[in-house]
């Protein structure tokens, strides 16, 4: 199979990257990668990889210069719009021996010397092992961010340190905001799914809940489309389902993901109508949003492994405004670019593998 094996530019030439990739997310853009990597003597190291698509259709791929390691793992993370947007990483580490979990929230300009600037809020909230975090972007929260913990669930404001918990029956292994209103989805380990409106904040029974409904296993992933009122969700027995959350009910089914007890979340790009998911048997799906169609499976490029899963990024425009569509596959201590078929409706491959 021909795919394009990226190479990181950095300015640390004598030392290349051997850590295994454990977890990539990108920023709304797809100009910057968050990147997560298990390190051989224990514990990750995190950092920023730059992007930029060359006109002759390749891209290239930066490493800032600040590296930050840790002995705890990394649970969960998502961008931050602080200052402006995507200014920030929220990070949530898990506690171990002595030292307590938190979840820190770091200036992406932290990552990087060439800026001679302050790097900006820099945070750090005493929040015990927190399993999902989200950032709200609605201006009734402004600056506010959800952790989902064991049988609770806190929305901190990161200026005043204000919090509020709200107790519940069980583990929240995913979150998002809704983007028009003030309005925090929650998965549970339980199967459940619900919401909490934040302008309710008052009430002390679960009233707060405006809307719950249930999948057969655990949540691993819940994604929010541009109409609000309706939700992706994907659970611990491979099941990815649409629902309509006004009458909580199914509306659409995303056949043939594998997954048992793994945290894989779920990819949407709903300019381009897909969907993308990554299987604990290796593969990467693409379906059709619309209609559930299974567009394309493309083979992880390394031998399949329970610690070898890929962690992906899918964008119209990776590497921003310029860049190129395509997927992006971290696997190992690789990272590749599949790049985008836009016919793929006239029956061409969704993703097409290119020559290096």
């Amino acid at each position: 199979m021909r795919r394009h094996r990226l190479e990181v530019q950095s300015s640390d030439t004598s030392s290349p990257n051997t850590d295994n990739f454990r977890l990539i997310v990108g920023d709304s853009a797809c100009e910057r990668v968050f990147t997560v990597n298990d390190v051989s003597h224990g514990g990750c190291k995190y950092g920023i990889m730059n992007f930029r698509g060359c006109s002759r259709g390749s891209l290239s791929v930066e490493m800032c210069d600040n590296l930050y390691f840790t002995n705890r793992k990394v649970n969960s993370i998502c961008w931050a719009s602080v200052t402006h947007p995507d200014s920030h990483v929220l990070l949530c580490l898990v506690g171990m021996a002595e030292t307590p979990g938190c979840v820190s929230l770091l200036p992406a300009s932290l990552f990087s010397n060439s800026n001679p600037d302050q790097p900006g809020m820099l945070c750090s909230f005493k929040i015990s092992t927190a399993w999902s975090c989200a950032w709200c972007l609605n201006p009734q929260a402004d600056k506010t961010f959800s952790t989902g913990l064991s049988r609770r669930v806190i929305v901190t404001d990161a200026v005043t340190g204000r919090r509020q918990t709200y107790g519940i029956s069980s583990d929240v292994l995913a979150q998002q905001f809704a983007l028009r209103a003030p309005v925090l989805f929650n998965g549970c380990r339980s199967g459940e799914i619900f919401s909490i409106d934040l302008r309710q904040r008052g009430r002390r029974d679960h009233s707060w809940k405006a809307c719950r409904f249930y999948q057969d296993s655990a949540i691993t992933s819940v994604r929010i489309l541009q109409d609000e009122n309706y939700l992706l969700a994907a659970d611990m027995i491979g099941e990815i389902k649409l629902w309509d959350v006004r009458v909580t009910k199914p509306v659409q089914k995303y056949e043939g993901h594998h997954n048992q007890h793994a945290y894989l979340p779920l990819h949407v790009n709903e300019p381009e109508g897909l969907l993308t998911a990554v299987g604990q048997d290796c593969y990467t799906r693409l379906w059709s949003l619309g209609d559930g169609q299974l567009l394309r499976t493309i083979p992880s490029p390394h031998p399949a492994g329970k610690d070898m899963i890929p962690s992906v990024v899918f964008s119209s425009q990776l590497g921003g405004s310029r860049g190129l569509p395509g997927l992006l596959m971290a696997v190992r201590h690789d990272l590749y670019y599949f790049p985008y078929n836009s016919d793929y409706q006239e029956g061409g491959g969704v993703v097409a593998e290119a020559a290096c």
